[in-house]
């Protein structure tokens, strides 16, 4: 008899120092899907929905999709969204009937009004559902805040192996070879997590380049050669999240009588973080140190790559930011493309106006000026669409972007796009949907902070990263943490936690 598989997606990477509460419409603008809609949109796709189709369509699973859920990163989950999507997954589980396992593809830094630990209150209400014995992996976002109550409920915690993510399809369908593992009496495995006294390290995760995140990868793999060792990640954590448990961690999922030897490469790995914490292989610019190398550069070689990372939808930034775009307009910047600003009226205002048209605009800047004023300017309509795109870069390949009513304004040799749904840059698409070349521009800035490199990294001839001074500080001595452990580096003085 075919194992009955139960899967579901909701994830969210919830920045609690944004102004912006992330609701239903938020999801249902990426996408919150239910039942027999979630295969034909994911099937074919590199993620980890599209892993477990495969997967099921391999072994003979029947796999049981129940929700797929995804929003743009934000503030935290109203209540109403929180419950609406647990309880559209709780219910798929008692329709579902006996199931033999459960992989989630969850995120591992989701917030709430209610629960500073959603994934692991999910976890724990699943497991009121499936009962205690039956086996449930969890694949997790690389920047995870794992934490003890979602190692209790899980039986693995898997998270990402590459940053930018790129292999969401691989860590789902080693969720699934280790559930099956389970199911044929090879493995019982259960989690632990253990954190360093740090809010930051590891490199905030990058793996693209050799740094830490890499080494402990490396170090990650042999262990997990060990008998009776299944998964050891390796979370960088995420920042922005004034909750208890934010920053990096390890998690290694273990057969019971491996429990001391779990503990240990945990301890190992984390004091290799802890270590390494001030590590970095990437320095942000400011506006004027960008605009500098704007203005000096020959453009030749491909275009010069601008990551305005501060104000990245991607890790909660509002998209609107303006700093970088005036940096270019009043250096009367020429073969510039700016993907993109979120402005919502600015579209509407685009689309009254007319292709062709030239008219006055108060663009970006509206939800918080002091990241960023409006920037009031004459406009050239040059294109209107519906925003919406297939992206065939490494990351997300084969899903839907949804940019919603989306509208290019020329500002003198600058070329933006302006969007009405608010989501970061991962994938050139994002600008030869609406007719503009990246290759041959000699300027692009992509509101992204990292993700952006795997479509964008190979057609560079230079890539820097700036900060605006928008929302996505890399320095957490700007936020005001309220529930943070404490002490804990580098907003305190601790004291060495691994002598010797």
């Amino acid at each position: 008899m075919a194992r009955r598989i139960l899967c579901a997606q909701f994830a969210h990477e919830t920045n609690t120092f944004s102004r912006l509460p992330t609701t239903l419409d938020d999801y249902r603008r990426r996408w919150l899907l239910q039942g027999e809609a979630i295969a034909p949109r994911f099937r074919g796709t590199r993620t980890e929905i599209g892993g477990l189709l495969d997967y099921a369509g391999k072994t003979g699973w029947e796999l049981i999709p129940v929700v797929a859920a995804n929003a743009t990163p934000s503030g935290k989950l109203t209540r109403e969204t929180w419950e609406t999507i647990r309880d559209m997954i709780l219910a798929g589980a008692r329709a579902a009937g006996k199931v033999d396992g459960v992989v989630l593809a969850l995120h591992g830094a989701m917030v709430t009004e209610t629960e500073d630990d959603a994934e692991g209150a999910l976890l724990e209400a699943l497991r009121s559902v499936v009962g205690p014995d039956l086996p449930i992996a969890a694949t997790l976002d690389l920047h995870a805040n794992a934490t003890p109550r979602m190692a209790r409920h899980a039986n693995a915690l898997i998270s990402y192996r590459t940053y930018p993510h790129i292999d969401q399809y691989e860590r789902a369908q080693q969720a699934a070879a280790l559930v099956d593992r389970v199911l044929d009496g090879k493995a019982q495995p259960r989690t632990i997590v253990v954190q360093p006294p740090t809010i930051s390290g590891a490199d905030h995760g990058r793996t693209v380049q050799p740094g830490p995140m890499r080494d402990l990868l490396a170090k990650a793999d042999a262990f997990e050669k060990e008998q009776g060792i299944h998964v050891v990640s390796i979370q960088a954590g995420f920042t922005p999240a004034d909750i208890e448990w934010a920053g990096p961690s390890v998690a290694v999922s273990h057969d019971p009588g491996m429990a001391n030897r779990a503990r240990a490469i945990a301890e190992e790995l984390s004091r290799e973080i802890w270590q390494r914490r001030a590590e970095e292989t990437v320095h942000y610019r400011t506006v004027d140190e960008v605009m500098r190398a704007v203005q000096g550069d020959d453009g030749k070689g491909g275009p010069l790559v601008i990551a305005d990372g501060t104000d990245n939808p991607g890790g909660g930034g509002y998209g609107d930011a303006t700093n970088m775009l005036r940096g270019l307009i009043d250096g009367q910047t020429k073969a510039a493309a700016v993907g993109h600003i979120y402005d919502p009226a600015a579209v509407q205002a685009a689309i009254k106006a007319g292709i062709g048209s030239t008219f006055k605009v108060s663009l970006g800047g509206h939800i918080d000026p002091s990241m960023g004023a409006p920037i009031e300017v004459e406009a050239v309509v040059q294109t209107i669409s519906d925003g919406s795109f297939i992206n065939d870069g490494p990351m997300g390949k084969g899903t839907r972007t949804e940019m919603g009513p989306t509208a290019v304004l020329r500002v003198g040799g600058v070329e933006v796009i302006v969007i009405s749904n608010r989501l970061q840059n991962t994938d050139l698409q994002t600008f030869l949907s609406q007719g503009i070349d990246p290759r041959q521009r000699r300027v692009i800035v992509v509101k992204s902070v990292h993700h952006f490199r795997a479509a964008y990294a190979p057609i560079a001839r230079e890539v820097i990263v700036v900060d605006s001074g928008a929302l996505c500080t890399p320095d957490p001595r700007k936020h005001k943490y309220t529930k943070l452990r404490r002490p804990i580096w580098p907003l305190d003085e601790v004291k060495e936690p691994y002598p010797g």
